[in-house]
Parts: structure tokens; C-alpha cells; sequence
């Protein structure tokens, strides 16, 4: 028996659109199509096969069968190179997958496509919490997204956002519109510019004792936000793949590297400047001031992400101007503050 045009949500075989208007523009329900075909549980492949080359014409896509029961829920897909290589005899429930991997309407559309990627799969189907088939997630569209998200994600790592349409807009938005989505965010890294030459005037006696320090403040504040910049956009995407991060877990393992990262890294310029500038003393503050500096930027980098994201933000919103500013800031102070404390003991 065939279910099909029998889905509670679809009528002439198309999404309600009274079920999705008021879902989220970039969810999963105001993307996928029901234009699919859809067996019941004790079709033959026989059957199937029928269904298929009379309605191939009214499908959006074939890739799979979808096998619903009589309450509409879904139970099972099988893909269509399973149906044509079978006994026609066959009963689709013997072949079925059971083991399914569905989204809801909610559910954003990055995450949809993410799911496609990591279970190879061509399309992804949208059940309800009853688990009623509302329809799929199809390959055209998981393309789609792919390249728009990526688009969008490398906009917001440089503090770009709210374009409507990226791939459009990139290339045929006005002067005055690009003007308007990439202003804000500079006015925020100009500010955290301004705030950085603040502090490192107050500083300033330190240049008297030691002017090298003054050269080498690019260099901190340099390797602390690539570190932190690197931490962010790992912490970013694997929230994007995976909902249910285990944070503490991940925390730990991400300081143990940053740990590493730092130690290394502040070995290196201690033994460089002893080596190249004869001077141990400022070896160890910039060995010390390295060591810091990225510790704190990748704790950072993590944090306040994941408050973000707790909190049912966009991560990304604290990538790009706001998030270099703060470690910028942040880097110069603790720079020195290590330089300080260190000349006074031993200057």
C-alpha cells in the first residue's frame, strides 16, 4: 500500500506553507521539499518500481525511498540502487534501513547539511516530534547551503554580517550597501586599537629600562591571536558538526595543545633572543610573556564562544574585529605586566 500525497502536512503532494511560515528562514522545514516518493511498510519492489516510472516526473529527487506506516511516521528509507536490485517480490520492509538519521523543522540548515556530510548521505529527512514525515532536505539544497554557509562563515571571520542573499550580494550589492555591513565591526577593532596605544602609554617608564620591549610587541600580540584565532574557528565548526560537544572534555583537550603550543613557542623566542641578542633577560620575558599570552587568548577563544552558544547565539558573532580586539588588549597588558614585574627584580 502507498502512502503517497497522504502526509499530513503535504496537500497536492507540497509543504503547507501554514506549517512552515513561522519557522526560522534558514531552518530545516523552509528548505525541504515533499516532492518524493513514499512506500508503506509491505510494498513490493514490484510496486515501487511502478510508482517510480509513473511518477518520476512529479519527484524533486529519487535517490531514496521513504517508508512510512499508516500514522504517517517514519519507519525506514532504502535507497533506489536497493530497489532495482532485488527480487521484485521483495517486501520493502525486509530492505529498509531502520537505523535513521533525521532532523527536525527547527533544525538549522547548516546542521542539516553537516549531517548530510558526516553520514554520506544525500538528502535528510524532516520528521515532527511525533516522528511524522514531513519531507526532505534534498542533495540540491545541502549543496547549496554548504557553499552559502561557507560564504557567510568566512564574512563573519572578518566581522562582515547580514548580507540577505551572500552570493548575490558580494558581487551586485551597492557601494553604500557593502559600506553599511562592514563598518560597524571596524569601528569595534578601530576602538580596541585605541584602547591598546592607551595602555601601552601607561607603560611607558618600561621603554626607559628596556626599549627592546617596545619592538617586540607585534610579536605577542601577533602569536596570541593566531593561537586564539585558530582555538575559535576549531571550537566554532565542531559545534556546528556536533550539538551535544561535551564541553568540559573538549576544554581539556584544547589547553593541553594550547599548553603545548605556548610552552613550545616560548622556548623558541627565549632562545632566539638569547642567542641573537645576547640578552637572557629579555629572552625570559618574552619566553614568560608568550607563554601567557596564548594560554589566556585560547581560554578565551573557548569561553566566550560557548557562553554564546549557551546562551542560543551565533558563536561567530564574537569572531573577526571584536574578538582580535580583546585579545589584542588583553595580550599588551599581560605583556606588561610580565615585563614589569620581572625588570624589578632583577633591574
Amino acid at each position: 500500500m502507498f502512502f503517497y500525497d497522504k502526509i499530513l502536512v503535504m496537500n497536492n503532494n507540497k509543504v503547507d506553507q501554514q506549517e512552515t511560515k513561522y519557522l526560522p528562514p534558514e531552518s530545516a522545514g523552509r528548505i525541504m521539499t515533499a516532492n518524493i516518493p513514499i512506500a508503506g511498510p509491505s510494498s513490493t519492489i514490484e510496486e515501487i518500481e511502478k510508482l517510480l516510472l509513473e511518477k518520476t516526473k512529479d519527484f524533486e529527487t529519487i535517490n531514496y525511498i521513504y517508508i512510512v506506516n499508516t500514522e504517517n511516521k517514519l519507519v525506514g528509507v532504502t535507497s533506489i540502487k536497493e530497489i532495482f536490485r532485488r527480487p521484485k517480490n521483495s517486501v520493502v520492509s525486509e530492505i529498509m534501513e531502520t537505523n535513521l538519521i533525521v532532523v527536525r523543522p527547527h533544525t538549522d540548515r547548516e546542521r542539516v547539511a553537516l549531517l548530510a556530510i558526516k553520514y554520506n548521505l544525500k538528502s535528510i529527512p524532516v520528521v515532527d516530534n511525533e516522528n511524522k514525515f514531513l519531507g526532505i532536505v534534498p542533495s540540491d539544497v545541502i549543496l547549496t547551503t554548504l557553499h552559502q554557509e561557507n560564504i557567510e562563515n568566512v564574512l563573519r571571520s572578518v566581522g562582515i554580517h547580514n548580507f540577505e542573499n551572500p552570493i548575490k550580494d558580494l558581487i551586485f550589492a551597492s557601494a553604500f550597501t557593502h559600506f553599511k555591513k562592514r563598518f560597524p565591526w571596524l569601528i569595534v577593532g578601530l576602538l580596541g586599537g585605541i584602547i591598546a596605544a592607551v595602555m601601552v602609554g601607561f607603560f611607558e617608564n618600561l621603554f626607559a629600562k628596556m626599549v627592546a620591549l617596545a619592538a617586540f610587541i607585534p610579536a605577542v600580540v601577533y602569536m596570541a591571536d593566531a593561537v586564539g584565532s585558530q582555538t575559535q574557528t576549531i571550537l566554532i565548526r565542531s559545534l556546528a558538526i556536533e550539538h551535544n560537544l561535551i564541553f568540559k572534555k573538549y576544554l581539556w583537550r584544547e589547553l593541553k595543545v594550547s599548553f603545548f603550543l605556548a610552552l613550545i613557542l616560548g622556548i623558541v623566542i627565549s632562545l632566539v633572543l638569547f642567542l641573537w641578542w645576547s640578552s637572557f633577560l629579555l629572552g625570559f620575558i618574552l619566553g614568560i610573556s608568550f607563554f601567557i599570552t596564548i594560554l589566556v587568548a585560547s581560554f578565551l577563544a573557548l569561553f566566550i564562544p560557548w557562553v554564546f552558544y549557551k546562551f542560543k547565539y551565533d558563536p561567530a558573532i564574537v569572531t573577526g574585529p571584536l574578538a582580535t580586539a580583546i585579545r589584542d588588549v588583553l595580550s599588551i597588558i599581560l605583556y606588561f605586566a610580565v615585563a614589569s614585574v620581572v625588570l624589578r627584580y632583577f633591574l
